[in-house]
């Protein structure tokens, strides 16, 4: 068995429900071990290849790398969004082109057990057009860490808090709507909330030293989601705006 081949084939089957962790799974049974035998270096390879595939036009940049810490799913805390207010009004002074900026991922979900992280989503008018938002960001002590078509991705450098995460899109954009959406499902649904909890410690248990196959795990209980939001949307009226 290629499992590189059989992955492949797994994703033209499953599309984005394909993981990192299935990719592990196949290697670890063509190798005839388990997936903890395999190394950090064999893990960080695969993972590389399947964002590659998943991602098309990715680009990690190296410069804002920092050394992996263990995955932790803390209790909610009323400081989250408390945190995202603060820099609500910092990055609303600093970024003039930012079209809004909202509180989204797990933290965002009052209730939610969430590494305790504030992920704040930027939406501007062109993503492209890093001129316009990028120097500024920077100012503020934080470094792209991930560019990819519609996104790019910022956080704090290497020895300083994972306190927030900058996440920023274009307006009226399928990564903007899609983060909303999601974030106002769970926080209009408390029993989907708690699932996704319960989803996440476990998780975060198995992928302790791996922080993207934790976060890739948790594609089919988002996919899920997702589809019964667009439903709730439809039912209620729901818009990016609302």
């Amino acid at each position: 068995m290629d499992p590189a081949a059989e992955w492949l084939r797994l994703r033209e089957r499953l599309g984005r429900r394909a993981t990192v962790s299935d990719r592990y799974e196949l290697e670890a049974q063509a190798r005839g071990c388990e997936v903890e035998d395999l190394s950090a270096e064999d893990r960080e390879r695969l993972a590389r290849e399947v964002l590659a595939l998943q991602s098309p036009g990715m680009e990690l940049l190296p410069a804002a790398a920092r050394p992996s810490s263990p995955v932790v799913v803390a209790p909610y805390d009323v400081a989250w969004p408390r945190l995202f207010a603060e820099w609500r009004e910092r990055i609303a002074g600093a970024v003039p082109s930012a079209v809004r900026i909202d509180h989204v991922g797990s933290t965002s979900v009052p209730g939610l057990a969430a590494k305790p992280t504030v992920d704040i989503q930027v939406s501007v008018a062109d993503v492209e057009h890093e001129r316009s938002y990028l120097p500024a960001f920077e100012g503020a002590g934080l470094l792209l860490r991930l560019r990819e078509p519609g996104h790019r991705y910022l956080r704090p450098p290497a020895g300083r808090s994972r306190a927030v995460h900058i996440h920023v899109c274009d307006a009226g954009g399928a990564w903007e709507r899609e983060h909303l959406l999601f974030r106002d499902y769970l926080r209009a649904h408390p029993e989907a909330a708690a699932a996704y909890g319960r989803l996440k410690r476990d998780l975060a248990y198995r992928w302790t030293d791996d922080r993207l196959a934790y976060t890739d795990a948790k594609t089919g209980f988002i996919l899920d989601a997702l589809e019964e939001a667009e439903r709730w949307a439809a039912a209620t009226g729901w818009t990016v705006t609302s």
